[in-house]
């Protein structure tokens, strides 16, 4: 259904989303990137579920902004983490768990504040519903509940609806904003291959608006955003996977139901596939001859059935992001500063540290 709503013209539909990151109001004073590319992200991401762009400033965007950006963070705390899974497992035999005390106690406010505001989003929707002109997800998600409002194991009902326009903003926002702010700090680092990447821009783009078919003639830009993506390893433990029969891997029987945690990490440094597993290295993606090669060791976004929903959308806003900000900006450290701490804060994505960066017009 995801397919359904995604812009006809994305090339168009991202850019407008890059012009709107007002960095040049930043030119001569640091600043840290992590709310602009939130925001810029994030509205994608509205578009494609409310059928219409928040403005910046409105105060609900900015709120649901900060009500992710905090769940990410303390859902993130090894001892909240835990609670949570003990009471995502326990809480239907023992619901008074719920009330127990604690930064869960946050989290739990705010999936309810978020739920408020998407509940109250789709009523509207369905008041002014033309199934001849569905806008979004959300009206694409209503014309389908409608077609099925006589089966009662259809999937397509409002409880569902709220938690799949819940996660896909969050996971849709939080993923690829960070991503991109891994890429901007390494470009900082790695200043030869930041000139290196806009080089092959202005070869082949020049001063045109990037598209995601230039990614084809442009290999070595290509392997700097996949291994930004390896070396960043976003969602180390991916999300929670449950088998749906009895299955035996590896010798190992797994019965129907179990809880599965793959461990994406262990394929993305996995030394016998990647020669510096623990170093930026966008050779790994090229060969001899400095053409794009796949591996099939990179998986950021999962594998098989259960993959990541908004892969396709996530390498297309990557592509699109990175190559505009590149194109028009040069990136490096504030004075005073000698290097890039690549060190990561650990919660449920690898993010990177808060800091603060300087930003130069190319063009």
């Amino acid at each position: 259904m995801l397919s359904m709503v995604v812009c006809t013209q994305p090339n168009q539909f991202f850019s407008s989303h890059v012009t709107k990151l007002d960095l040049l109001s930043h030119l001569g004073n640091p600043f840290d990137s992590n709310m602009i590319l939130n925001a810029a992200t994030a509205n994608i991401i509205v578009s494609i579920l409310l059928g219409y762009r928040m403005d910046y400033n409105d105060p609900q965007f900015t709120r649901l902004l900060c009500l992710i950006n905090e769940n990410v963070r303390i859902a993130g705390m090894p001892m909240v983490a835990l609670i949570l899974i003990l009471l995502l497992q326990l809480y239907n035999i023992f619901p008074f768990l719920g009330f127990f005390p604690g930064s869960h106690k946050i989290i739990v406010k705010n999936v309810v504040e978020q739920c408020e505001f998407i509940t109250k989003t789709f009523v509207e929707h369905l008041k002014n519903l033309d199934e001849n002109d569905q806008r979004s997800f959300i009206d694409a998600f209503l014309v389908r509940q409608k077609e099925e409002a006589g089966n009662p194991l259809s999937y397509f009902h409002n409880g569902n609806l709220t938690r799949v326009v819940r996660n896909l903003f969050s996971a849709g926002m939080e993923t690829t904003s960070t991503t991109l702010r891994w890429g901007l700090l390494l470009m900082i680092k790695y200043q030869n291959i930041q000139e290196k990447v806009q080089e092959e821009i202005s070869r082949v783009i020049g001063t045109a608006q990037p598209m995601y078919s230039h990614r084809v003639q442009m290999p070595f830009t290509n392997a700097v955003i996949h291994e930004i993506q390896r070396f960043s390893d976003i969602v180390p433990l991916n999300l929670g996977h449950e088998t749906t029969k009895d299955v035996t891997f590896k010798g190992y029987f797994i019965p129907k139901g179990t809880y599965i945690i793959p461990l994406l990490s262990s394929v993305l440094r996995d030394k016998t596939q990647f020669e510096k597993p623990d170093e930026f290295f966008p050779n790994h993606f090229l060969d001899s001859n400095g053409k794009f090669i796949k591996k099939e060791a990179f998986m950021p976004f999962s594998a098989g059935w259960r993959a990541c929903a908004g892969e396709t959308l996530a390498k297309m806003e990557l592509f699109i992001f990175f190559t505009s900000l590149l194109q028009k900006f040069n990136f490096g450290l504030p004075p005073g500063v000698t290097d890039v701490d690549l060190t990561s804060v650990v919660g449920l994505t690898n993010a990177p540290k808060p800091q603060m960066m300087c930003v130069t017009p190319r063009m």
